[in-house]
């Protein structure tokens, strides 16, 4: 089973030795080395001697009969003795020291015997003296004396080095040798070191003027170095930046020291001081570099055959090597090797070994763990100086048991150890092994022992854990595995031991028990009878979502044997539960458990003795589960640089506000497959990072993570796509900036220029962190050798060149930097002469910026002149052209002088594109004209927003600004009158999202002025608000209203009546909240709930009632209600008193009366009328409560109305019908509804104005119904006509004329036929046109219906009146036959036949007979006459059968023909059918 266990679960014992003292550590080496030289040494002396200290040796002191035996001499590189070694160790067994059996012997051995040695040399010495001289009593008695004196020594040397160990030996750090001031040239050198002593081992730390210094982050600058407690910083080049006060820290467990120097840097200006040489001085009367004076020569180092870059696995072992070549080369000299890993000293331990063999430097690795990924240094110590080479080592994850598991945590440390817990941290893993990690399981082993011990059932999530449940004064080792839903991780490197017991104890230690590890303390002597006092200075040290740390001090009397209890209480509870209830906590610290996430606890602390519990002690702030460090901000901008062609440089920004930040993990891509693997395995601390191990050719995607003990942040943006090449030949396109541009002079002195340039039109992957500025002489248009102007870049856009040479001309060029690197040189500038300016007018302006650009105006911002002339400046002017415009087209925008370094530029043309320039003016003049503008197009862009003021709820006055294009580089820049904001006093930003806020802190006169904010890294995304005096007034009053807010009210306070004649006092808040609170008040007296009042509070709808039953005389008066919400109030009230009082009483009475009525069968509606667009009038009552039994009786006049068909009930609804209504109708209506349950009268007067109004209604509906007046001609004239639906003879109708009522006359008449009232207009004329209306009254308004008779509609209408009395005079006049013709007349044969029928016509008309359709002649036997131009006669003087035929008469005028016909039929007298005449 143990074979499946990882490595370092076989091998749990801790065999690194790093913690002992380096005085320690080069004993036991030195001792180590000089063994064989103490074997040669002990062979020259006599057997005797060598046989008695064999057997002494091998019986007594030596566990190991078979070892070679060692040596305890000390000696120095020439092996000569220089003394003994007594090394210290930490225990006597391997359980406190963490070393193996045969180690712990030895070592113990070695301390007994190197006691011993000299005691038993003059042991041995007294033998020989008495073998060769046994006679000799005083020999006798000299060697009884010294066996006594050896007896005491060895007695005495036992019990030192009992009591020796190395907590004995524990006390704060010292200095030996403090480090001492210095005064340097620039560009020296300079070394401070001092000595420290101290146990434990003090960690000493550098400071500059209390910053401490990091080598890495400017790397070749510093050098600091720590060797056998001699510590020392270099400082490479000094500059004046390196002026200082440096501050040396040395702190272990007992305490800190601190040392301090000062650095004072000078420049060299060619006059020297006279107690400092001369730079040149020095060098020419100094020793060459590296000269060693022992031996008279310069050593130099050359390094080769060097180790790479390496990649391991854990688990595997790893071997760094290279050659080491001196000359010359010295047989005796022996070089000092050092290994680093990340600066830090390495040292040989249980991991790591290192080799010199003389010519070849070799460091092992025994087992690689992610603890050892690193960057690796060796550095070769010569006495000429040193020689190094680095190379970083990558260590990836080993395969995990379980597929999809996370890899293991690392560099797992133990903190605050304490009697009841100590206090793990680690880090993260870079693989989460595609699942997110749930946390993480911490093991512990003591030491001793191969058994680990789960310590956590659950998983943590934060890489910090206090483990409790420990033995005191045992030591232990902790290890941490990582948990997703796919399995369990291997388990860390295990960390170094630590002892459970407080830092206090380790100077009370006692004895040791050497088989358990086990250390027995011994407590103060206690005073008796004593209960403890309060403790103190209770304090949360550490707090997270799964435990808290307290933190206090033990009380002044805390009596026999003080222990401590724990109590919390929940926030908003008065219940204290104790936390350790059965075994009460020995250390004044304590780590608590269990708690729940998200609520709020109080602490405090008991103490405790055998005499009893003392008082608690006072408790702690309110504090809130749940971690307190959040998770890091996902890094910034990442730019990837080519490198060579198997690696990539990444650079990134730092994470935003991130705390306790760990480091940065890097990942890479193949471009387009979205399959991630780390570059690292151990966070990186910089921002910056080589990726190695790259495929050549392939294009490669980065991103980073921050990671701290809250875990791991989201992923930064991915970087551009990159192909994997070497660098040369430039690294990723646009990666530094490109050349800046528009250099130009601002000022010239006799021996300095002043230079501004313009940005670069792109700025690279990342922002530009400054620029670097060349200059170089030109002598006869021949230009020199550039040099460089500024060491440290600068970060404004205008810098000054200085010692230059007046009178000479030069060329400048500038560069711009960011993290990617520095961007190519601009294009040499302009040859200027440098020569004093002595023009009385100033510079030009520079740094001219367009913001707030719209499609109609901008605001032109710029930088005063650098050379003021004669006088002060005192404005500005600024023109303007198009961009493509001739020069000449330069014009002024202003006429008078800008008196600001801005101004706003209006009236601009959308769509059109501009520059600008500046001028600056003084009392001698105006200046040239600064460097142009690049060219601004005025547009106003999508989704630009201008800035807006808003005052929240609070009264907080604040200005808001708003970007939709935010990148995640952007910052929001406010400005006040564009300057600017640094007195934070005044106003404080705040930034969520695209959304930035100003908020005034105390908002008066002062801030009145321009605010401005400017969105970085947009396209010139800005806005502005201008805040006046005026609008600072308005605002403050908006504030104060929020300030001190009232509650609004949707309806004051009111009065209801309701069922049953209740009074409802209410009104309604537009918002309120639940803690809402109101009292009602009656007469300045609060009433409440009860028999007399009932309240209800709805806080949803915010309607606040107070309800009475009724009202008595005693409840007039006033009624308020006061609100209340938080700091809001508001009241209403309503007077009730005299009239008003009085009336609403009467009413409530008449409620209760009508809810009594109301119980039987009742009018729900009293009885009322309607008309039907039929004009019936239909009376109508609603009732309810009715049954079956429940009868209906109408009453007219007293007289009831019969029930018949115009009487229904249906629906709750009754209805009585009146057709035809007439003044008979008149009269008084009541309807009666009764049953077992009482009755109710509805009644209706419809007499005198009742029946008035009634036909007004009546005469309403008429009008509604009648239609538009419309235009008919007629024979007689033109008649104008409307139609209704019913006619009543009491309908008053009204014809105008022109808006005046009509005179009737014969010829203008009116009448009604049927439904139609029509009016009548003979024989029209011109003087009849015009606008005609009938008005209906209906004893209101009354209704008009109006024709407009004129125009084309008279003419029309004139016309056919003419035609229809043509018409008619010719149907009057025509010819016609009026009758006395039949249809058929059947005569006898030989009888006469006589018809007559009469004529009219005019003129008179024209007869003819027709007899079978052929004209007749009267003669004497058809006898026609026409008598009187009337009458017309037929004659047949004597029938026969040749009469018989069809006959008719046509008569003729002007005006028309008619005719008539008839039949003759003659018969014989034998027929038997008598003679028939038909008549027409």
């Amino acid at each position: 089973m143990s074979g499946s266990l990882p490595f370092y679960q076989k091998h749990h014992r801790h065999y690194d030795r790093g913690y002992r003292s380096r005085e320690t550590q080069s004993a036991i080496s030195q001792y180590q080395q000089s063994s064989s030289s103490y074997s040669a040494h002990s062979k020259s002396s006599s057997k005797g001697l060598a046989a008695t200290f064999s057997a002494l040796d091998e019986s007594r002191l030596s566990p190991l009969p078979k070892r070679a035996k060692p040596t305890y001499l000390a000696m120095d590189k020439e092996n000569q003795i220089i003394g003994y070694v007594v090394p210290i160790f930490r225990g006597s067994q391997e359980y406190a020291s963490g070393l193996s059996d045969t180690e712990e012997a030895r070592l113990k051995e070695s301390s007994g015997y190197m006691a011993r040695r000299g005691l038993f040399t003059s042991g041995v010495e007294m033998e020989r003296s008495e073998r060769s001289e046994h006679t000799s009593r005083r020999a006798v008695m000299r060697e009884s004396a010294e066996r006594i004196s050896l007896t005491k020594r060895i007695h005495e040397n036992e019990e030192y080095h009992k009591r020796m160990n190395e907590d004995n030996l524990m006390h704060t750090p010292e200095f030996v040798i403090k480090p001492r001031s210095h005064t340097v040239w620039e560009k020296q050198c300079v070394r401070l070191h001092c000595t420290v002593s101290g146990w434990p081992e003090p960690r000493v730390v550098w400071y500059k003027n209390n910053v401490s210094i990091d080598p890495m982050s400017d790397p070749g600058k510093y050098k600091v170095e720590s060797k056998y407690n001699v510590h020392s910083l270099e400082i490479n080049r000094c500059d004046f930046d390196d002026t200082a006060q440096y501050r040396v820290s040395a702190m272990n467990s007992k305490g800190e020291l601190s040392a301090f120097a000062s650095v004072v840097v000078k420049r060299f200006k060619g006059e020297f001081e006279e107690d400092l040489p001369t730079p040149s001085q020095q060098k020419a009367n100094s020793e060459p570099d590296g000269w060693v004076c022992e031996y008279g020569i310069t050593f130099e180092t050359h390094i080769v055959d060097k180790f790479d870059v390496s990649f391991g696995r854990e688990g595997e072992t790893m071997s760094l090597g290279c050659t080491v070549i001196i000359y010359p080369s010295l047989q005796r000299y022996k070089p000092e090797i050092e290994w680093y890993r990340d600066d830090k000293l390495l040292t040989p331990s249980k991991w790591v070994q290192t080799h010199w063999s003389g010519e070849r430097a070799t460091l092992t690795l025994t087992h690689l763990n992610k603890e050892d990924e690193g960057l690796y240094t060796v550095r070769v110590i010569t006495k000429s100086g040193y020689e190094s080479h680095s190379a970083y080592v990558f260590v990836r994850d080993s395969d995990a048991e379980v597929e999809g598991a996370p890899a293991a945590p690392l560099d797992v440390v133990c903190h605050e150890a304490n009697k009841d817990y100590i206090i793990i941290s680690w880090k993260q893993p870079a693989v989460d092994g595609g699942s997110p990690i749930m946390g993480y399981f911490v093991d512990r082993c003591e030491v001793g022992t191969t058994h680990w011990i789960q310590c956590n059932d659950t998983p943590v999530k934060f890489a910090r854990f206090p483990v409790t449940g420990l033995v005191e004064g045992r030591s232990y080792s902790f290890r941490v595995r990582a948990v997703n839903k796919a399995g369990m991780s291997h388990p860390s490197r295990a960390s170094l031991p630590a002892a459970a017991m407080d830092p206090s104890d380790r100077a009370r230690k006692g004895t040791s028990a050497p088989w358990t590890g086990q250390i027995i303390v011994t407590e103060e002597e206690p005073s008796e009878g004593v209960v403890p006092s309060k403790p103190c200075d209770l304090t949360i040290t550490e707090a997270t979502r799964n435990y808290v740390v307290l933190s206090w001090k033990p009380p002044s009397e805390k009596g026999e044997g003080a222990m401590y209890y724990v109590e919390k209480c929940i926030v908003g509870t008065d219940s204290w539960q104790r936390v350790n209830t059965e075994i009460p906590v020995k250390s004044p610290r304590f780590a608590l458990f269990d708690l729940a996430e998200g609520k709020a606890y109080m602490f405090r602390v008991r103490a405790c003795n055998s005499a009893g519990v003392g008082e608690p002690s006072e408790h702690t702030e309110a504090t809130t589960v749940g971690d307190k460090l959040d998770i890091p901000s996902a890094p910034g901008r990442v730019v990837p640089t080519r490198n060579t062609d198997t690696s990539i440089v990444v650079s990134w920004e730092a994470s935003k506000n991130a705390k306790e930040l760990v480091g940065y993990y890097i990942e890479a891509s193949l471009a387009g497959k979205n399959v991630w693997e780390p570059c690292n395995n151990k966070p990186v601390k910089g921002t910056r990072f080589i990726c190695h191990g790259l495929t050549t050719g392939e294009t490669y995607v980065f991103r980073v993570r921050a990671v701290n003990a809250a875990g791991l942040s989201e992923c930064s943006q991915e970087s551009e796509a990159i192909e994997v090449k070497a660098a040369i030949g430039g690294g990723i396109p646009h990666a530094s900036p490109a050349p800046p541009f528009g250099i130009c002079v601002l000022e010239c002195v006799r021996d300095s220029m002043v230079l501004a340039w313009k940005q670069p039109a792109f700025i690279g992957g990342a922002d530009i962190t400054g620029y670097f500025v060349d200059y170089r002489e030109v002598n006869g248009g021949v230009p020199g050798k550039w040099h460089e102007a500024n060491i440290k870049s600068v970060s404004e856009r205008a810098y000054r060149v200085s010692d230059l040479k007046e009178n000479v001309n030069y060329q400048f060029q500038v560069r711009a930097a960011n993290m990617a690197g520095v961007g190519i040189p601009s294009i040499p500038s302009e040859v200027f002469k440098c020569e004093e300016w002595t023009i009385a007018v100033p510079g030009p302006p520079h740094d001219l910026q367009a913001l707030e650009v719209r499609k109609t105006s901008l605001v032109l911002l710029w930088k005063p002149p650098v050379y003021q002339g004669r006088d002060e400046v005192n404005g500005y002017y600024v023109d303007i052209k198009e961009a493509e415009a001739d020069f000449e087209a330069w014009r002024g925008v202003n006429e008078k002088a800008c008196p600001n370094r801005y101004l706003k530029v209006s009236n601009l043309k959308e769509g059109e594109t501009y520059v600008f320039r500046v001028r600056a003016q003084n009392k001698a003049g105006v200046s040239k004209p600064s460097e142009p503008t690049e060219p601004v197009l005025a547009v106003t862009k999508p989704g630009t927003k201008d800035m807006v003021v808003d005052v929240d709820d609070d009264g907080v006055i604040s200005l808001i600004f708003e970007c939709d294009s935010l990148t995640p580089d952007s910052q929001f820049i406010w400005s006040k009158n564009y300057e600017e904001m640094t007195d934070t006093s005044r106003m404080t930003i705040e930034t969520k999202g695209g959304k930035s806020r100003a908020i005034f802190n105390n908002p008066d006169v002062e801030d009145i002025g321009i605010y401005s904010c400017l969105v970085s890294h947009t396209d010139g995304s800005s806005g502005s608000y201008t805040l006046t005096e005026e609008g600072l007034k308005e605002l403050l009053k908006i504030s104060h209203d929020h300030k001190f807010p009232i509650i609004p009210l949707k309806t004051e306070l009111a009065v209801e009546l309701q069922e049953k004649g209740k009074v409802r006092f209410w009104l309604q808040a537009e918002k309120i909240t639940a803690n809402g609170k109101v009292e009602y008040v009656f007469n300045d007296n609060v009433v409440s709930q009860g028999e007399k009042y009932k309240m209800n509070f709805d806080k949803n709808t915010g309607v606040i009632e107070m309800v009475m039953e009724s009202l008595g005389d005693q409840d007039e008066g006033t009624y308020t209600f006061q609100l209340q919400d938080g700091k809001a109030k508001n009241q209403s009230s309503l007077v009730l008193i005299g009239d008003v009082f009085q009336k609403l009483k009467k009413e409530s009475e008449f409620q209760r009366k009508e809810w009594i009525r109301k119980q039987g069968p009742h009018f729900v509606e009293y009885m009322s009328y309607e008309v039907t667009p039929e004009c019936i009038v239909r009376l109508k009552c609603k009732v309810g409560n009715m049954k079956k039994e429940s009868v209906a009786l109408w009453y007219k006049d007293g007289r009831e109305v019969q029930a018949n068909e115009k009487l229904d009930f249906s629906e709750g609804w009754l209805h009585l019908e009146i057709a035809q209504i007439s003044k008979k109708d008149a009269g008084v209506y009541e309807v009666i509804v009764k049953d077992d349950r009482g009755k109710d009268t509805s009644t209706l007067n419809l007499t005198d104005q009742g029946f008035k109004d009634l036909m007004n209604e009546v005469f309403r509906v008429i009008a509604n119904s009648s239609t538009p007046l419309k235009i008919q001609s007629t024979e007689e004239g033109i008649r104008l006509y409307t139609f209704v639906n019913y006619y009543n003879d009491e309908l008053h109708v009204t014809w105008h004329y022109k808006d005046a009522p009509i005179s009737f006359s014969d010829r203008i008449k009116s009448g009604v036929v049927g439904e139609q009232l029509w009016l009548q207009i003979t024989e029209p004329t011109e003087k009849d046109k015009g606008k005609y209306a009938i008005e209906f009254f209906d004893g209101k308004g009354g209704l008009q219906r109006t024709v407009e008779l004129s125009g084309q509609a008279f003419d029309d209408a004139y016309a056919e009146f003419q035609r229809l009395k043509a018409a008619a005079i010719a149907e009057r006049n025509r010819a016609r036959v009026a009758g006395g013709l039949p249809d058929v007349v059947t005569i006898q044969e030989g009888k006469a036949l006589n018809l007559t029928c009469n004529i009219s016509g005019d003129p008179v008309p024209e007869v003819t007979w027709l007899k079978n359709e052929r004209e007749m002649v009267s003669d004497d036997h058809y006898i026609l006459k026409f008598e009187s131009g009337k009458f017309a006669s037929f004659t047949i003087s004597q029938v026969n059968t040749a009469d018989s035929g069809k006959y008719s008469i046509l008569v003729k005028n002007k005006y028309g023909t008619e005719s008539g016909e008839f039949t003759v039929s003659v018969f014989i007298p034998d027929e038997a059918n008598p003679p028939v005449v038909k008549r027409k």
